[in-house]
């Protein structure tokens, strides 16, 4: 058995783990459009681009906390504070233990900054030690970098190992019928990846799901439980059929957020490490991400006894047709995308390597273009 902490690479210099947040800063960016280019294809609804892009700012501001902690990252500050882990080999992005111990500092965040000198105070002191002492003032770099890490985790909306269901009324379909938009989403700490999940459901129940005090926290403890990505959607979706009568399960989509290929800073094998490498593109192009969205999709709907004299509806969910596939991939669909600035694009193109035919390709801009192709 390997150790994993092998796959794990601590960014320990400073401008390498600036930049590192720079490039995911741009990624998440051009990711934001890369939805609204869905959208606009009727690939996404409004409702749908809103909340994905919701759960992407959340990992932005993630990332700026951790930037925040980091950011004397190789100086000499007086005291150790190790570096960020990231997953080099498979996701390219931060270790989920990171975001664990993000969360714990948010517990503590209010006691830390009443502790802590104020931004002003700190910055005046930095400028008399420049200019009186003629050194840099390591140690009260340090000490801003961490009451900003802290400030930042105060603010809120982060995307955090675990992000609990949130409901959201569709419309009313019939006498005590409901359509709701359920979202929830998690950073898998077995691929050290944020996968982010959608379920269209019809509610039978007498009382409305959000606010029904007991199903309510059945439901977002179910989710959370099943929050993985090696399970399949459709033994997602069946259990939750299985488990609440008046909950029927229409449509679930999952998105894979990553793998995130850098030449830089990741050492994945495969066809991206060699576009990348023979791109040879410029700082801040010089990457490429994954982007995966599974659906599931219910077909018919069945009745069964249930009790004496009582029925209940369970879903029949539609698998992927082709090849015998859908037993393999407990999907209706899976669409695998890549989104790519221009110049790894140009090169992924030329040398065309198998497996990438049926890959959508979104080539991004500095300028905010994007591109499908």
């Amino acid at each position: 058995m390997t150790d994993p902490s092998h796959d794990h690479a601590g960014l320990s210099d400073t401008f390498a783990s600036r930049r590192y947040f720079k490039k995911f800063e741009t990624i998440i960016r051009h990711l934001t459009r890369v939805a609204a280019a869905m959208q606009a294809e009727g690939r996404l609804s409004k409702s749908d681009v809103k909340v994905l892009t919701g759960y992407l700012m959340r990992l932005n501001f993630t990332f700026r906390a951790l930037s925040m902690k980091y950011l004397m990252a190789g100086r000499d500050t007086g005291r150790f504070f190790g570096s960020l882990a990231m997953d080099k080999r498979d996701s390219g992005f931060p270790v989920a233990a990171e975001l664990m111990t993000m969360a714990n500092d948010a517990q503590q965040a209010e006691r830390h900054l009443a502790n802590m000198a104020s931004e002003d105070v700190l910055k005046d002191d930095m400028v008399r030690t420049i200019i009186s002492d003629r050194t840099v003032p390591s140690k009260l770099q340090f000490a801003l970098s961490q009451r900003l890490y802290y400030q930042e985790l105060l603010k809120g909306q982060l995307f955090w190992t675990q992000n609990d269901p949130e409901c959201e009324w569709l419309e009313n379909i019939g006498e005590r019928r409901r359509r709701f938009l359920l979202h929830w989403a998690a950073y898998d700490s077995q691929v050290n990846l944020p996968v982010i999940y959608l379920m269209e459901l019809e509610d039978s129940g007498k009382v409305a799901l959000p606010k029904d005090e007991r199903r309510w926290p059945e439901v977002q403890a179910h989710l959370m439980a099943q929050a993985l990505a090696g399970l399949k959607l459709v033994t997602i979706a069946k259990g939750f059929d299985g488990d609440f009568d008046g909950l029927h399960p229409k449509h679930l989509r999952r998105f894979h957020v990553g793998p995130m290929y850098s030449s830089a800073y990741t050492e994945q094998s495969g066809p991206l490490h060699r576009v990348l490498e023979e791109a040879g593109a410029p700082e801040g192009q010089d990457w490429a991400l994954a982007w995966t969205l599974e659906e599931l999709e219910s077909e018919e709907v069945r009745e069964e006894r249930s009790g004496w004299f009582g029925t209940v509806e369970r879903e029949i969910f539609a698998l992927d047709p082709f090849g015998g596939r859908g037993a393999d991939t407990g999907a209706t669909r899976t669409q695998r995308a890549i989104i790519l600035p221009q110049r790894p694009f140009q090169v992924l193109a030329e040398l065309d390597p198998p497996g990438f035919g049926d890959v959508q390709k979104f080539v991004v801009s500095e300028a905010g273009q994007v591109l499908r192709y």
